[in-house]
């Protein structure tokens, strides 16, 4: 983690910056390890970010403000859809544009739309090859693939390539070297002290979410979502009830567990964690509730902050 000092400069570097990318490629990953600290949550299941979250560094060369947004993906329902415009509008109205890219894999379709979206991009982009130590590197088929698309749209874009390792933090210190390189000049845009703006009843709903997935795998996590209905926060322990939605009625037996083991389990690491986040100890109240279709469900999808 970047060390902090007392003080900072009045003048330096300060920008927005836009992590970008199809899902899975280590988006949340990456943002976790340039702050040094957990602001999203983090599995292998697709859609697991699904709301727009900025972590903000602060060192004595500036302040990035980092958008950790949802990966796009091949959507089927409303929900997909509503992330896949959330992610592709992020990269309006910032300084510089961060592309993810799984270098262990060969380009996808996602990754080609990528590409001619930043073509016709007039801000500075930086196009991060993640997992590049992993044994299959297809770095050199991104490479030619741009190269394609650049010719055919004519663009004068001139991306920076950087090759990392989100998981092992390879690479990590050139590319924030890049990054500072590429915002502008300026004041910051937030107080030294604040890591991310996202709010904490999103946060605490995220972490939950996490162990849900964690133990779900690919089961049924694209059902269920999260809502802290209340929080009371006593002096040394905060009480904290949420419902966690899900489709069916055989999908609430699923998140329950057998003798409501899972749920405990949930419960206990998600205490846990918000206990190291916050400082204070916390007593989760969870319920399961059904609510039929809820992806397809406006109101309920704006309720979540997806729509």
């Amino acid at each position: 983690m970047t060390e902090i000092p007392e003080e900072f400069p009045e003048t330096g570097k300060a920008g927005i910056v836009s992590i970008v990318g199809r899902t899975n490629v280590g988006k949340s990953t990456l943002a976790n390890h340039l702050l040094g600290e957990k602001v999203s949550i983090v599995s292998d299941t697709v859609q697991t970010t699904r709301n727009l979250i900025r972590a903000i560094l602060t060192e004595p060369r500036g302040q990035i403000v980092f958008l950790d947004t949802p990966g796009v993906h091949k959507a089927k329902g409303d929900l997909g859809k509503n992330l896949n415009k959330a992610a592709r509008s992020a990269v309006e109205g910032v300084d510089a544009i961060l592309l993810v890219l799984d270098a262990s894999k060969k380009p996808a379709l996602e990754d080609d739309g990528w590409f001619r979206r930043i073509a016709r991009e007039e801000v500075p982009c930086i196009l991060a090859l993640n997992k590049s130590d992993l044994h299959y590197d297809c770095s050199a088929a991104y490479k030619t693939l741009w190269q394609e698309i650049k010719a055919e749209k004519e663009s004068r874009q001139e991306p920076a390539w950087v090759s990392v390792s989100a998981l092992h933090g390879d690479g990590m210190e050139g590319l924030l070297d890049t990054l500072f390189e590429n915002i502008p000049e300026g004041p910051p845009l937030f107080p030294d002290d604040i890591l991310t703006d996202y709010p904490r009843k999103l946060n605490m709903a995220d972490v939950i979410r996490e162990k849900l997935f964690f133990r779900l795998h690919d089961e049924l996590p694209h059902s269920v979502a999260v809502w802290i209905e209340d929080i009371d926060e006593q002096e040394k322990k905060w009480t904290v009830v949420a419902t966690i939605y899900v489709e069916r009625h055989s999908q609430k037996g699923i998140v329950i567990g057998e003798k409501g083991r899972l749920l405990k389990w949930v419960r206990e690491q998600a205490e846990k964690e918000l206990y190291e986040m916050y400082g204070v100890r916390f007593k989760l109240k969870l319920w399961v509730k059904v609510e039929k279709n809820w992806r397809k469900n406006f109101w309920m999808l704006k309720k979540f902050g997806y729509a």
